[in-house]
């Protein structure tokens, strides 16, 4: 009796932890970026979206790693919220009126 109670509890216990964790992803997507300042902006514009919980962008990969609740936000959301503040990603290209407020430093099209 006490093996089939501790297997159920088992069962629970592993099905609420696949619940919680269900709805956290981790992705890379690609970002064009080329200075510290877009660093800053392309972390900052993918932290400041509901459900995303960290963004690291590697400016030398031109890759943002990206944690978020896939119940709250998408990549595509992700990418659409870059390419609005100036930063083509590989579905999105930023419009060209808003890449040329960018710094000059920041200008990463040839």
């Amino acid at each position: 009796m006490k093996t089939k109670v501790l297997i159920l509890m088992a069962a629970v216990l592993l099905v609420g932890m696949s619940a919680f964790a269900a709805g956290k992803k981790t992705e890379k997507i690609n970002v064009a970026g080329k200075c510290g300042m877009c660093e800053t902006r392309i972390e900052k514009t993918a932290s400041a979206i509901d459900g995303v919980t960290k963004a690291d962008y590697d400016l030398k990969a031109n890759k943002l790693s990206v944690t978020f609740d896939d119940k709250k936000t998408s990549v595509d959301a992700i990418e659409k919220a870059l390419a609005g503040v100036g930063h083509d990603t590989d579905k999105y290209k930023a419009d060209d009126a808003v890449y040329n407020k960018l710094p000059g430093c920041c200008h990463y099209r040839k």
